[in-house]
């Protein structure tokens, strides 16, 4: 039977697949955590992940899975062998069974032996939905209207999964497609015992678990802007720890000494992010209420967070669909010194009737003047003075690659047929992946925990 802690520690590890390592290495050895937590997936993530595995069945999980397990699970148990945390992370991405058994290979390198990796698999729901022809997407399609241009079907599953892992005794828990805040929230309703119906109190763990989810951007990443909100120690950024008691009091803090910082202010921008109805963040497990949250300040870097709720869970989740959707050229060429911004245009002007000329057929096409309109179109009056440098873009989606490729090969050929001075031509093409969502029937996904063991 699992002991209760009376406060749980859990630390935020990676906000994002390609994040830093360091930070997680830090909580391991200092953080005194309870768990370590990898929230590694975004939408495009898993969908790209699903098309490597369909070129390389035995990839299609984070790349960086290895190097982030070479690093923190040599801490995971101390000098007695007794553990000191356990591992939560979606880097299975679409191949988390693969990527547990790459879990085993590191922990017996490293010594370790015995390790429980257990993944959770039923997100990925493709062969059900493929010939689904009336739930609509939301780009206005439908699954088998895309034919053989579907590439991944994966639903949100929510914490169920996770749980049943670690009450099998799992050590580390991989998985692929989970809401984010879900990770967060299995540690807590096994710990405390929380019930699938108590909706007050999932919601208020959701709450956690979304404050955590992005890592560095709590501890005063994302919130740093210069002379506005200026935040020390960026170059070391500490990740997040949230102290949760079973009474439900949550303290957001992190290791001491780490840069970065955290305040009501860090707190109060993590908590907007990424939420349309502050009343009803919907997830899979409930309807979490961020309206009532508030936070206090307890100390340096150590704030209170208070209220939260929730109500009944969806009976539909959502599914993150990736489909072929053609090819996308792109060039780049700079243009520096007295009149670059006169000759960015004009070089502009001189691709974009070359295309015309050529017969390239785009379903988009942008070009931007990097420095003057590539953010904001023509939706700002026009600079008064002179940029020194400027860096024309274009890029084009097109059915063909050949279309695509001629994107490119046009902007390089401004080298020598004018506009004067331009320099770094860069040229690509890649095949165009999308992404659409839907809702499907919760009843319909089913839940599986496979176990591995290092030898």
């Amino acid at each position: 039977m699992t002991s209760r802690p009376r406060t749980l520690r859990l630390g935020s590890g990676a906000g994002y697949s390609g994040d830093r390592i360091e930070p997680a290495v830090e909580l391991a050895e200092y953080g005194n955590i309870d768990y370590l937590i990898f929230e590694c997936l975004a939408e495009r993530t898993i969908a790209q992940a699903q098309m490597e595995r369909l070129h390389y069945p035995e990839r299609g999980f984070d790349p960086l899975l290895e190097e982030r397990m070479r690093r923190v699970l040599p801490h995971m148990h101390d000098a007695s062998g007794a553990r000191r945390f356990r591992i939560i992370t979606n880097m299975g991405a679409a191949n988390p069974q693969e990527a547990a058994r790459v879990v085993c290979r590191v922990a017996a390198g490293l010594g370790i032996h015995g390790l429980k990796v257990a993944t959770v698999t039923g997100d990925d729901v493709l062969e059900q939905i493929r010939q689904e022809k009336f739930t609509p997407l939301d780009n206005g399609t439908t699954p088998f209207m895309l034919g053989e241009r579907l590439v991944s079907a994966n639903v949100y599953l929510g914490a169920e999964g996770m749980v049943r892992a670690l009450q099998q005794g799992a050590d580390v828990v991989i998985t692929g497609r989970v809401a984010d805040p879900a990770l967060f929230l299995a540690p807590q309703v096994l710990e405390f015992g929380l019930s699938w119906s108590d909706w007050g109190a999932l919601g208020k763990a959701t709450v956690v678990g979304h404050l955590l989810e992005c890592a560095g951007q709590i501890t005063g990443g994302y919130f740093a802007d210069p002379g506005f909100k200026d935040v020390s120690g960026l170059a070391r950024l500490g990740f997040p720890i949230a102290e949760v008691s079973e009474s439900g009091r949550t303290v957001i803090t992190k290791v001491a000494g780490s840069g970065g910082c955290v305040t009501q202010q860090t707190c109060a921008e993590q908590l907007v992010y990424e939420i349309h109805d502050p009343s009803a963040y919907i997830t899979p497990d409930v309807t979490a209420d961020f309206s009532t949250v508030a936070f206090e300040q307890e100390g340096i870097d150590r704030v209170v967070v208070h209220g939260g709720g929730g109500s009944a869970k969806p009976e539909r989740l959502k599914v993150s669909v990736g489909y072929l959707d053609g090819y996308v050229g792109e060039g780049q060429i700079s243009y520096g010194g007295p009149g670059a911004l006169s000759r960015g245009e004009l070089a502009r002007q001189v691709v974009l009737e070359r295309l015309r000329i050529a017969g390239v057929k785009a379903d988009a096409i942008r070009s931007d003047l990097i420095g003057v309109d590539a953010l904001y179109g023509g939706g700002l009056e026009r600079m008064v003075s002179e940029p020194p440098e400027i860096r024309l873009r274009v890029a084009a989606r097109c059915a063909t690659p050949e279309d695509a490729l001629r994107i490119g090969r046009e902007v390089e050929a401004l080298y020598t047929n004018g506009p004067a001075g331009g320099g770094g031509a860069t040229k690509t093409m890649r095949q165009s992946l999308a992404i659409a969502s839907m809702l499907w029937p919760a009843d319909h996904v089913q839940i599986h925990v496979h176990m591995e063991i290092s030898p």
